[in-house]
């Protein structure tokens, strides 16, 4: 269990000194287009690799749960549509709910 604990910590660390680097780096290194550009595009990298390991990941191993992409797949439509975020979320559990409870997926 410390094993557990330890990277719990290491990864608190890792996230607090990753936020006060952002607050100690001079203006001019963050006004670079090149540096805005990858503070840009990290956040939307990461939430992508979130919903890939959300919809696709059981455990340590790939899985297909029809469910979960039905429910991507209308949460995608839904933005598409620009309805507002919860709406979207309610759209995709409720797909992905609908579906169980009718033993589809």
């Amino acid at each position: 269990m410390t094993g557990v604990w330890v990277a719990v910590l290491a990864t608190a660390a890792g996230c607090y000194a990753l936020k006060l680097t952002g607050l100690v780096v001079p203006r001019g290194i963050l006004g670079k287009p090149r540096v805005r550009r990858f503070a840009e595009l990290v956040p939307v990298a990461l939430l992508a690799a979130l919903v890939a390991v959300q919809a696709l990941g059981a455990g340590q191993s790939l899985a297909f749960d029809w469910a979960r992409l039905a429910g991507l797949g209308a949460a995608v439509i839904a933005l598409l549509l620009r309805a507002p975020f919860l709406v979207i979320i309610i759209v995709a559990a409720g797909t992905a709910a609908g579906l169980r409870a009718l033993g589809v997926a």
